[in-house]
């Protein structure tokens, strides 16, 4: 990539080189994130495409946003939804389960619809349980010599 002569890389769009650093920094945060940390980088990046999608759809930008909710849907059912213990994990496991089953709806729906009212929906949702993911880090982030 860095092949390529300077007046060259000079020539990607500043959202390209954005781009590039934000994958660069997910990367490196996932390589040394602890399993909360990486909940709490799900959380973040869903929140993140929320609010990408739902300023791409004022914009009239339908790729941008179809993109945003594509990788938001992936957060919900591939990354929060599959590390459930739907076993161990007992009612609270199961109650996620359901949760995450309807913002994959209603994601999809605002996708197809152009829905900001369900955007603002999955974003309500979403932060109570954000917030409280990050009110347990004390104890789960301790030190085992603590």
């Amino acid at each position: 990539m860095f092949a390529a002569s300077p007046l060259a890389f000079r020539a990607h769009s500043s959202a390209s080189a954005a781009g590039l650093y934000r994958q660069t920094s997910v990367q490196t945060g996932v390589a040394a994130a602890s399993p909360h940390r990486l909940v709490t980088m799900l959380f973040d990046g869903l929140l993140e495409d929320i609010a990408l999608a739902k300023g791409a759809i004022a914009d009239g930008q339908i790729e941008l946003k179809g993109r945003a909710l594509g990788r938001a849907v992936r957060i919900v059912d591939e990354g929060l939804r599959a590390c459930l213990d739907l076993k161990a994990g007992g009612q609270l496991a199961a109650d996620l389960h359901e949760l995450y089953a309807y913002l994959t709806k209603r994601l999809t729906q605002a996708n197809l619809r152009n829905d900001v009212a369900a955007l603002d929906e999955c974003k309500r949702l979403v932060d109570p349980l954000r917030d409280a993911w990050l009110a347990i880090a004390p104890q789960v982030e301790r030190p085992v010599n603590a």
